[in-house]
């Protein structure tokens, strides 16, 4: 059995996934009124419209009768991992956590993974992240991820693959975790070049010089570079910068466009931005990107002005 907490987008999305596969599911929702409408009608028309849930899917309200399988997938944002946990005490050490989120907790300024270890001291910890829109997942569109784990992994590689989803080992978890997080912040930045009508060759060196940062700051704490080459960084980078189906970069376009955004959709890449111009300043490490996009987002600076301090900086070698 594999329970998962978050009957949002990509937690029902993964459940379609693995039942399609065979696998037994239960997927726990926060909301009672979601549960008994998701178990009538067999979807999730709230987060995933259209989608039929699998039979082997079942849906809960109750976070103890989901726990104890195989693996926990824990699919709630970034900024509400830490206090899930908190709240949840049914959720233990003795099981396989597996963070399927992306970002920097505000509070601590730690990745899904710390912020685990770090809540359940011992736990078999891990994240899920790469190139992935819930709606190609739950549609059984080929789809290859990354799975950072503190363990030997083989076994969670292998319960977590489908046919149409195949699953990449790493024991970088620092390289995938701040990959996944900080391509959240870079997306918001195209999506706002895009906006602002600045156009693909614009869009295309914001992308290089984001990945830039990406590097330096995942680098400078331990990541490996590979791991940003690969489908937790570039992957995902190439991914969330190009398409509307990311929420990162369809807020960006809002920004650009002077349009105000839906507050019901959730940004990681916002509070990601904020907690990533504390890390970057308290390891002295020039993020312009990064710093710019907090700021565009925080009201602090105009959209005119913030292009003007970019393409104003010193000229340097690449």
């Amino acid at each position: 059995m594999i329970g998962i907490v978050g009957a949002g987008a990509f937690g029902t999305a993964l459940a379609v996934a693995l039942a399609r596969a065979g696998r037994d599911v239960r997927l726990w929702a926060r909301d009672a009124d979601q549960v008994h409408t998701m178990r009538d009608t067999r979807r999730n028309d709230r987060a995933l419209p259209g989608v039929n849930l699998p039979d082997n899917v079942s849906i809960h309200a109750e976070i103890a009768e989901i726990v104890g399988g195989e693996a926990l997938l824990l699919a709630v944002p970034m900024q509400s991992l830490g206090s899930v946990l908190d709240t949840y005490h049914e959720i233990g050490s003795a099981q396989t956590l597996v963070a399927c989120c992306k970002g920097v907790d505000l509070a601590s300024l730690r990745g899904p993974v710390a912020l685990i270890h770090d809540r359940r001291p011992g736990a078999d910890a891990a994240i899920l992240t790469g190139p992935s829109f819930a709606g190609d997942i739950a549609k059984g569109l080929p789809t290859a991820l990354t799975l950072a784990t503190t363990g030997e992994g083989s076994r969670l590689q292998e319960l977590l693959s489908t046919p149409t989803l195949r699953l990449y080992r790493t024991d970088d978890i620092t390289g995938a975790e701040l990959g996944g997080a900080l391509k959240n912040v870079i997306a918001i930045a195209a999506g706002t070049v895009i906006g602002a009508g600045l156009g693909d060759s614009a869009r295309a060196a914001l992308m290089t010089r984001g990945y830039a940062e990406m590097v330096r700051l995942a680098g400078a704490m331990g990541a490996r570079p590979e791991t940003l080459a690969g489908l937790s960084g570039l992957g995902d980078l190439v991914l969330t910068c190009t398409s509307a189906q990311s929420r990162n970069f369809r807020y960006g376009c809002a920004l650009g466009k002077g349009e105000a955004f839906d507050p019901r959709v959730t940004v990681e890449g916002v509070a990601t931005a904020r907690a990533v111009v504390r890390l970057a300043t308290e390891r002295r490490i020039d993020m312009p990107v990064t710093a710019m996009v907090d700021a565009l987002a925080s009201g602090r600076i105009a959209l005119n002005d913030a292009i003007g301090q970019l393409m104003s900086r010193p000229l340097k070698q690449e």
